[in-house]
């Protein structure tokens, strides 16, 4: 069974061959069927024609041999066997006879020329190992054989049906690659456009020419592009304008506190929340910047991981192992992909602390592992906190979106997540949130 699900696994592979597959097939069923009708609707008309050939030349030649000189018959017979191909035998009891092949057809061809001829006449595709159409009549109570062509009685050929047939096919399969491919082009430059969007490409738009269903979709589509890259482009002037508005009077009010006389308690107080919204800033920024996917290159992910595993550890309050394969490489943005590994870090340091301890316990393993019979690089990121309710799993992705309750009161914006999915999309991969003692983030590359 799984060898042909194998086998037929091509077909999921694109609309192309799915549509030309189907509509080959339907052509050749058709074809089949309609010559499966044909042949059987021409039976008993040929039957009847070649009844009466085959009883017309039994009559003209019975009657040239009653009515011949005895010397001159040798001479008639070759002639009728040179010009029509007509063959006169003596039927002996000792002829080896091999019935026709059994068919409606030859059934009722033999019924037409027994009514004429007499029940006892004898039909046979081969005597004494020759082949032939053979016909047994009397001449005088003498029994004889008229061997016949067998191509004399046939109105085509097989070889010219199959002929015929294989250029019918051959012309229907033409004709439905040329339709499946106008059906199709379109809807794969649309896919491509697409997955441009996706991609955070809007300056393809899609030619507004063809048929009308396809012209008006195409035009519908450059302009949802273009009114998706008008709100892309406020949002990002949108964020980016607030965040640097907000950190010149940041850094105004963490010069103050630096200069103000106050308790070393306020102090420290004003400058964690000075941080905080620095942090909280900063990560507006990061939503905000644009990434485009045609400028990738290849990314050793293994000294990444382990450059951010270094700095990590040189936080007071994470505890960090980790697991990492040697030569790991991906096609990507090198500055993302270690945006990503700082956000799942500092997520768990300000959201994962262990119960009763005042750091958090963070496990990274990165490996290849075969997923759907490819090797993927497999990214695990895991905490020892509280975990997250299951139901807040794809509602944690959404910008802004935070589970205070469930790990642990902490300031931030909700974005760690977000952005984190957003450069997991960006580089085709996968990410899943799961509840194992603790949060487990898996990122599939």
């Amino acid at each position: 069974m799984q060898i042909i699900r194998a086998q037929f696994n091509w077909l999921k592979s694109g609309l192309f061959w799915r549509t030309f597959f189907f509509l080959t097939a339907a052509i050749f069923i058709s074809l089949v069927t309609w010559f499966s009708t044909f042949r059987l609707s021409e039976e008993k008309p040929r039957a009847q024609q070649i009844a009466s050939q085959l009883l017309s030349v039994i009559t003209i030649t019975r009657a040239a041999l009653i009515h011949s000189v005895p010397e001159s018959r040798q001479e008639l017979l070759f002639e009728l066997a040179s010009d029509d191909g007509v063959r006169i035998y003596s039927l002996e009891d000792t002829d080896v006879v091999e019935p026709p092949p059994e068919a409606d057809f030859m059934a009722d061809l033999q019924k037409l020329v027994r009514d004429k001829l007499g029940p006892g006449t004898i039909f046979s595709r081969r005597v004494n190992g020759i082949d032939g159409f053979w016909v047994s009549f009397q001449i005088d109570e003498d029994d004889y054989w008229l061997k016949l062509d067998r191509e004399r009685f046939n109105s085509v050929s097989n070889l010219r049906w199959i002929s015929w047939s294989a250029l019918i096919l051959l012309m229907s399969i033409l004709a439905a690659m040329v339709i499946t491919r106008l059906i199709n082009q379109p809807l794969a430059r649309l896919s491509q456009a697409a997955q441009a969007i996706s991609d955070g490409q809007f300056h393809k738009p899609l030619p507004e020419t063809g048929i009308g269903e396809i012209r008006e979709t195409n035009k519908s589509f450059n302009q949802m592009a273009q009114e998706l890259a008008r709100i892309e482009t406020d949002r990002t002037l949108i964020l980016a304008g607030i965040s640097h508005d907000l950190r010149t009077p940041l850094a105004r009010l963490q010069l103050e506190v630096e200069l103000a006389h106050l308790p070393d308690e306020a102090r420290h107080g004003m400058q964690t929340d000075i941080t905080q919204m620095d942090a909280i800033i900063g990560q507006f920024l990061d939503f905000a910047k644009p990434m485009d996917a045609t400028r990738f290159s290849s990314v050793n992910l293994t000294e990444l991981l382990e450059e951010c595993v270094l700095s990590a550890q040189r936080l007071p309050d994470i505890k960090i192992r980790h697991f990492i394969a040697k030569d790991l490489t991906i096609g990507g943005n090198s500055i993302e992909i270690s945006r990503l590994i700082n956000n799942l870090i500092e997520n768990a340091r300000r959201y994962g602390k262990t119960p009763g301890k005042g750091y958090a316990d963070i496990t990274l393993i990165c490996k290849t592992q075969e997923r759907n019979k490819v090797n993927r690089i497999v990214l695990q990121f895991s905490d020892n906190g509280n975990g997250i309710p299951e139901e807040d799993t794809e509602r944690l992705l959404r910008p802004f979106t935070r589970v205070d309750s469930a790990r642990g009161q902490a300031n931030g914006a909700g974005l760690g997540l977000a952005i984190v999915q957003r450069i997991v999309q960006q580089h085709r991969a996968t990410m899943k949130l799961i509840n194992r003692n603790g949060l487990l983030i898996e990122v599939v590359f």
